[in-house]
C-alpha cells in the first residue's frame, strides 16, 4: 500500500535519486538538489513503508498554464496506478488554484492520453514558457518531447 502526500525536506535525497535515475536514462530532465529544495512546496510524493516510490511537481507558468514536472514511479511499483494517482493530484491542485490548462512535456504519450491529455504543437506554447524554461535545457535545439495538455475546467 502507498500514500500520496506533500514532499518534505526529509524526502529530498530520495526524490533526487529517483528523478535523476530516470534522467540518466533520458526519460526526463535532471534536477539538482538545490532545484528540489527551491521547489519543494510544488512536490508531491508517493510513499510506501517510508520509501519514496514516486514523485511529481506542479509548476505554475502563468495565470492560465501550469506544468506537470518530474513525474516518476519506482520500477518496482509499475502497474499499480501510482503514476495516474500522482497526475490526478496535480490536476486537482491545478483546478483548486484556478489555472485553466495543465501541460506535460513528455515521452510517455500513451500514459498521458489515458490521463486525459491531448497532444499539441510545441509552437503553440506561450513564448514565456519557451524562453524561461527551455532556453537553458540541453535538448533546446533538438527537443524531442511531446507537448500534451488537459483543460481542467
Amino acid at each position: 500500500m502507498y500514500q500520496i502526500r506533500r514532499a518534505t525536506m526529509s524526502d529530498t535525497n530520495l526524490m533526487y535519486n529517483l528523478i535523476n535515475k530516470y534522467a540518466d536514462e533520458g526519460k526526463l530532465l535532471h534536477r539538482t538538489l538545490n532545484s528540489i529544495y527551491e521547489n519543494l512546496q510544488c512536490f508531491y510524493i508517493a510513499e510506501s513503508n517510508g520509501e519514496v516510490i514516486g514523485t511529481v511537481s506542479l509548476h505554475i507558468l502563468d495565470k492560465e498554464l501550469a506544468e506537470v514536472r518530474s513525474l516518476t514511479v519506482s520500477s518496482n511499483h509499475f502497474g499499480m496506478g501510482i503514476g495516474s494517482e500522482l497526475v490526478k493530484v496535480v490536476v486537482d491542485e491545478t483546478k483548486k488554484l484556478g489555472v485553466k490548462t495543465l501541460l506535460s512535456l513528455t515521452y510517455q504519450v500513451e500514459f498521458f492520453n489515458k490521463c486525459g491529455f491531448k497532444s499539441i504543437e510545441k509552437s503553440s506554447l506561450p513564448m514565456p514558457k519557451i524562453w524561461r524554461d527551455c532556453l537553458h535545457c540541453s535538448k533546446y535545439s533538438n527537443c524531442d518531447e511531446i507537448a500534451m495538455v488537459i483543460d481542467v475546467f
